[in-house]
């Protein structure tokens, strides 16, 4: 009874704040975008108002696949979402396995860690044949809306500069074949790493935007495995830490006119709204069932009270701290 009352209470929330702008009651506009891991999810996207697509995890297509995806498989999969969501932003990130997402056919070798070995973009650098193969159907996938491209698992401007460098030749290679593409991608990187946040000035200034991931990035900074029952309790997304870290990405991005969003799944929780707006974040993606909760809380919001609850939380000592702060048990 209370999950039906609860989805009554939600589907009235969406009607009544359908279309209405994410600004907090002192004007500061926060954007509402989603995170999705199919084409069939954008129709969520659009059911719950979401202002944009700010994860695609494009990694749907190899797990779902017993080989290799063809660059043309990839292109309509990316065509689709783009053209569904009629001119909004979609926000793709390039191949993201390993780790807890293994694929036979990549022939991967065992790794006694692999949350710290062979994954995502490092993946893709070492083996330029599979990435150059998802960007030319990512670039040629752009001519029918708007599209960034975002790369996971950074920790170093080495492999942003090469990253960019493959983005180029594909570019090139496409006008070469007279095969149309946007010339307005925008290019983005995922802060998961204490690395990237420690370097996220040099990044800022080679990137268009950034996405936090929290669920790595907390994993990461604490050293806790967030697969390992046994700590699960010592995972925890408002230490400190992970709170100051998030604090250096969001001024370092903004000093270098770099935006920066969040899409892991702390974003959707509608008690850590007031801490991400006073933190500064120019948009929050979330589940699209979020959508109108998120955007009521936003809504509600002054951004100076928000920003003294980010300070304090910023200079907290411990993680039960943060929780009263925001009122989090």
């Amino acid at each position: 009874l209370k999950k039906r009352e609860e989805q009554q209470r939600l589907q009235r929330l969406l009607e009544t704040l359908k279309g209405q702008p994410n600004v907090t009651k002192d004007g500061k506009t926060v954007r509402i975008y989603c995170n999705i891991g199919s084409p069939e999810d954008v129709h969520a996207v659009q059911v719950n108002d979401g202002g944009g697509i700010g994860l695609f995890r494009s990694e749907f297509l190899y797990l779902n696949s017993s080989t290799f995806p063809t660059e043309d498989e990839q292109f309509e999969a990316y065509k689709h979402v783009l053209s569904d969501m009629d001119g909004k932003e979609v926000i793709i990130r390039t191949l993201d396995i390993g780790a807890d997402k293994q694929i036979g056919y990549f022939d991967l070798p065992k790794e006694d860690n692999p949350a710290m070995g062979m994954r995502a973009l490092r993946i893709c650098l070492t083996r330029p044949e599979i990435f150059r193969t998802q960007l030319r159907a990512l670039f040629r996938a752009s001519a029918y809306g708007k599209l960034g491209i975002m790369f996971p698992m950074v920790t170093s401007v080495w492999e942003v500069r090469e990253a960019k460098k493959l983005c180029e030749e594909v570019k090139r290679d496409l006008k070469h074949e007279g095969i149309p593409y946007s010339e307005d991608v925008q290019i983005g990187i995922m802060i998961e790493t204490p690395a990237a946040v420690f370097i996220a000035d040099e990044l800022a200034a080679r990137a268009r935007f950034f996405s936090i991931g929290t669920n790595d990035l907390t994993q990461y900074v604490l050293a806790v495995d967030r697969g390992n029952r046994r700590i699960a309790a010592m995972y925890d997304t408002l230490h400190p830490a992970v709170v100051r870290a998030m604090r250096l990405t969001v001024d370092a991005a903004h000093r270098h006119g770099c935006e920066v969003g969040i899409c892991g799944e702390f974003a959707g929780c509608v008690a850590h709204a007031e801490l991400l707006v006073g933190l500064g974040f120019d948009e929050l993606s979330v589940a699209p069932p979020s959508v109108p909760a998120v955007k009521e809380r936003i809504r509600g919001l002054e951004t100076p009270q928000a920003e003294l609850t980010a300070r304090r939380a910023v200079e907290a000592a411990t993680a039960s701290e943060v929780h009263e702060l925001i009122g989090v048990g």
